[in-house]
């Protein structure tokens, strides 16, 4: 699907790490009617248009305001883009938000999002398309148990056996009970159609396990990274296709309380981390998420390196980055913050940015 996608030109040069070669672009810029966009992902879809899809809050910008899932077509390889329009109304008693857009490896375009009802009540719910991009089906539930799930935007994973993992970070009461998060995945191998809690859970006794992401490695176990409030990214394993973990583990790599996204490499067979690299780690802020940092592992996750920053304005906050490959290029989304003088996320903005994939080895 995705050789199909117009070519992206290569734009400027790179001056410094900071400015790399590429494009960028505030796709989705805040307003006082829409004054938080946020948490989004990037398909192609079928015939080589890319879909942009995100969380627009509308009249608000606390996590529980109202939102739906909006949508963005390019057909120049993200560098214009069409009007928005809704793809997933509001469906719950606060909001809709947190979006993956999901392609099977028979084609089937999934979207995944969270409906949020409450603080004991936040599931996850998922989309098929019938027509690309405008036509889904009926939204089904995913998570099958009570109480408050958390799972980012572009988060979906098939497993070799096609198996389908969706993380989740969850606890019975988010505002009574936030330390007791615990990581683990809801499971189906029927494509979707059905799905079950795995048996295990990742935790930890000193900090909630929150907003995991996953990606499988070459020896078949699956690889799981956790955000904490312990100054470092974690890790956790499992050897049965998500159905348990591994005691988490922290990984070398300083960070606030903050997520992380990773993924394979397509060309390379390495492992992309993008993470908020901040040497404050735990002491660090939600208004400190910065820099904006990519790492490379040749081996599967135990080391990481050619550690550049994308974004690293130490006066703006970014956040909750999509990682999408399109040829030879990577296609970031995430949020920006920058304007000290607003409350919280008031005035975040979405932006795009499209990298090559040498750029990250530093080519």
């Amino acid at each position: 699907m995705r050789s199909r996608i117009l070519a992206i030109l290569a734009v400027a040069a790179a001056a410094g790490n900071a400015e790399p070669v590429g494009f960028e672009a505030i796709v989705c810029p805040a307003s006082a009617r829409y004054p938080r966009h946020s948490e989004g992902d990037i398909e192609v879809l079928r015939d080589g248009r890319l879909l942009l899809a995100w969380t627009r809050f509308e009249g608000g910008w606390a996590d529980d305001a109202h939102a739906v899932v909006a949508g963005r077509i390019s057909a120049d390889g993200g560098r214009t883009w069409g009007e928005e329009f809704v793809l997933q109304p509001n469906i719950g008693r606060r909001n809709v938000m947190s979006v993956t857009l999901f392609r099977k490896r028979d084609g089937e375009l999934l979207l995944f999002f969270l409906k949020k009802d409450g603080p004991d009540d936040l599931s996850v719910w998922m989309r098929r398309a019938v027509r690309e991009p405008t036509e889904w089906t009926t939204p089904t539930r995913v998570s099958t148990l009570p109480g408050y799930h958390v799972m980012n935007n572009d988060r979906v994973i098939e497993l070799s056996n096609g198996r389908l993992l969706a993380p989740v970070a969850h606890t019975p009461d988010i505002a009574k009970q936030y330390q007791a998060q615990r990581a683990f995945c809801y499971i189906s191998d029927d494509g979707g159609a059905t799905w079950r809690p795995g048996r295990g859970r990742a935790g930890f006794e000193k900090s909630a396990a929150m907003e995991p992401g996953l990606v499988e490695l070459r020896d078949g176990r699956v690889l799981m990274i956790i955000r904490t409030s312990l100054g470092y990214i974690y890790m956790s394993y499992s050897r049965d296709k998500g159905e348990t973990w591994s005691e988490p583990k922290p990984m070398p790599l300083v960070a606030p309380a903050a997520p992380a996204s990773m993924a394979r490499i397509p060309s390379t067979g390495a492992l992309l981390l993008i993470w908020l690299n901040n040497p404050k780690g735990a002491k660090a802020g939600w208004q400190a998420r910065t820099p904006l940092t990519a790492a490379i592992s040749r081996d599967e996750g135990e080391t990481w390196t050619n550690m550049r920053n994308i974004e690293d304005d130490p006066r703006a906050s970014f956040g909750y980055c999509s990682i999408t490959f399109v040829g030879d290029r990577v296609l970031l989304s995430y949020y920006v913050w920058r304007d000290e003088n607003k409350k919280n996320f008031e005035g975040t903005s979405l932006k795009l940015r499209s990298l090559p994939i040498d750029w990250f080895y530093g080519r």
